[in-house]
């Protein structure tokens, strides 16, 4: 039960540069994007972000990020990382449009980049790890930990949206299920969404569910596994639901074309009333 083309295992997207690459082209919308490029030591990367901008977010190792944003202007952040998604939230760099950005890592590793077609040019900026807000949301067999290193209350971004979830084995997150494909000021934003999932342990896997708003619309059930993503242009996206004895990561990208940037969902009707939405 898939929309053609929402449910990208593993390898649909990669290339010689990138082991998942994800522009608005190829999803087929406008404005969220999302690469992960994997660095062998002493590896290098180096990416211009045109008319995007664009977060290098560490998902295993750390790496040294030069971004420059004119012949004379150059900022150096040195990232510390982590060993991998489930261990702990990571610092990260901004990099805006119109600039040049090199990734360099001398024991290697992978590193996500989470960007968004913009207008504003706003400062390269160090987003350091401990300023990173964790909510515990949810609770009993829903809880999960969502890290808002860029959520719209967090971090300044010009269109950008980008959060962390890691769900423990057996639970359910994305739950109940909420869309944001329409504007309604004060209720609802209108944003696209990429979720980008590893799951912790081998062998492991979860479920992906996105079901119609409206005719015709995004109809998803996916098995979902590491290097997986699902696009969610439109629908009721929820849950997502972790493997007993595996923990899912999902890193979500998001963006769209409201004038104010800011995350407002509309939780199904069918489960407010049994869930109260985010309890």
């Amino acid at each position: 039960m898939t929309s053609t083309g929402l449910h990208l295992p593993r390898g649909a997207t990669a290339n010689d540069r990138y082991t998942v690459d994800i522009g608005p082209e190829r999803a087929g919308w406008t404005y969220a994007g999302l690469r992960v490029v994997e660095l062998t030591p002493d590896g290098t990367h180096t990416f211009t972000t045109g008319d995007g901008e664009w977060i290098v977010l560490p998902l295993q190792g750390g790496c040294t990020v030069q971004i420059e944003t004119a012949p004379s202007e150059q900022a150096e952040f040195q990232l510390q990382g982590r060993t991998s998604v489930f261990a702990d939230v990571s610092d990260f760099a901004y990099a805006p449009r119109d600039a040049r950005v090199q990734i360099a890592s001398g024991a290697g590793g992978r590193f996500a980049l989470a960007g968004a077609k913009c207008e504003r040019r706003l400062p390269a900026r160090y987003g350091p790890a401990p300023e990173v807000p964790v909510e515990r949301r949810g609770s009993g067999g829903c809880s999960r930990d969502v890290r808002n290193f860029a959520a719209a209350d967090s971090f300044d971004c010009d269109r950008l949206i980008a959060v962390e979830v890691v769900t423990p084995g057996g639970n359910w997150s994305s739950y109940p299920p909420h869309k944001h494909d329409e504007h309604r000021p004060g209720e609802e934003s209108e944003l696209e969404e990429i979720y980008y999932f590893e799951i912790d342990g081998p062998n492991g896997f979860g479920y992906q569910r996105v079901f119609p708003s409206r005719e015709g619309g995004s109809d998803v059930l996916a098995e979902v596994r590491s290097g997986d993503a699902v696009l969610v242009p439109d629908g009721w996206h929820g849950p997502s639901i972790a493997q007993p004895g595996h923990a899912m990561y999902y890193l979500n990208v998001m963006a769209g074309p409201g004038e104010n940037r800011e995350w407002r969902i509309r939780f199904h009707p069918d489960h407010t009333a049994s869930t109260g939405g985010y309890r």
